[in-house]
């Protein structure tokens, strides 16, 4: 009888403590939404790995000119111009849901980003592991996808994921010449897929990291990490004023979109249901020092955003670390 109240007993502590785990873990967190599963952890190439040699693979867009790429790099301009246009002091860089900007392709299109702004003063680098979806394919000449793309605060590059209806290439946006735009393109192709992406986060991803060199001159350097020398190539470098007319950085997910009269959500809405945006090891480098993007230094965008703001309502925004790590998806 001892014996089978024992196992009895013991049974039942069993049964309570997986009810109490089973509970802890279905939790919610204080905003009444369920606790997001953690991402996967991503510490990302060593900032201070060794920096030698150049991204052969990268060419000068003027060499090999393409349309939609020209089209592209049109609508970027103007979104970035419209960006600046409406920033003030209290609120820079603040959401411009939908282009007016007369007659250029860019008109009507929703314009919209989130990810986290390194703020001016907190850094003089930038360092990050970019997702990249070689599958992704648009197919409206009127809609682009800008993901994950990068730039230090005052820094003379951005470096760009994009994606349009004729070809995916990272850019080196050059923001110290006027009028300005990719100095270095590279193609999403199986070289380049080969030299410069990992697959440890689950999908291809490529490093990149831009660092001032030289303050009084203001010349930054843009890097991409090669994986088959495990060595930082340099990309683009240049000096001068940056003509962004905007003090932070930015490290964000970014979209044109219009509507599919098909599905009334943005073409990217379907076409990008499998794609995951990720931007991971999100570090800013201060006072020779490199460290995790912190909520102090590099606020979120917007703490909920919404994916009815984006044309896409199933879109889900995933703050996956203290403001180093970010994903949108479906």
């Amino acid at each position: 009888m001892n014996r089978r109240r024992n196992r009895l007993a013991a049974a039942l502590l069993t049964a309570c403590a997986t009810l109490t785990v089973t509970a802890l873990t279905a939790a919610p967190t204080a905003a009444g939404t369920p606790a997001p599963t953690p991402a996967a952890a991503s510490a990302g190439p060593s900032p201070d790995a060794p920096h030698r040699g150049t991204v052969t693979l990268a060419r000068d867009p003027a060499r090999r000119p393409s349309a939609g790429r020209d089209r592209a790099v049109r609508t970027f301009a103007e979104g970035r111009r419209a960006q600046a246009r409406t920033a003030d002091g209290a609120a820079p860089f603040t959401h411009h849901p939908r282009l007016t900007t007369g007659t250029s392709a860019a008109a009507g299109l929703t314009h919209n980003w989130w990810g986290v702004f390194p703020q001016p003063g907190t850094h003089d680098g930038v360092t990050a592991t970019h997702s990249v979806d070689p599958g992704y394919h648009v197919t409206d000449a009127d809609n682009f996808t800008y993901a994950p793309t990068t730039k230090g605060g005052r820094s003379c590059m951005e470096v760009v994921t994009a994606y349009w209806n004729t070809g995916t290439e990272i850019w080196a946006w050059d923001w110290c010449s006027s009028p300005g735009g990719p100095a270095k393109v590279l193609t999403v192709d199986q070289a380049f897929l080969a030299a410069y992406t990992t697959t440890a986060t689950g999908r291809p991803a490529y490093s990149v990291q831009l660092v001032q060199d030289d303050p009084a001159a203001n010349r930054w350097s843009a890097y991409l990490f090669n994986h088959r020398t495990a060595a930082w190539e340099l990309l683009f470098r240049q000096s001068g004023k940056d003509l962004s007319e905007l003090d932070h950085g930015w490290d964000m997910f970014e979209v044109y979109a219009s509507v599919n009269p098909a599905t009334g959500t943005g073409y990217y809405c379907t076409e990008a249901r499998d794609t995951v945006f990720d931007s991971s090891a999100v570090q800013l480098r201060g006072k020779g020092v490199w460290r995790p993007a912190r909520p102090a230094d590099s606020p979120w965008t917007d703490a909920r955003p919404d994916g009815r703001d984006f044309l896409c309502p199933p879109l889900r925004f995933l703050q996956a670390g203290a403001n180093d790590h970010w994903t949108v998806r479906h």
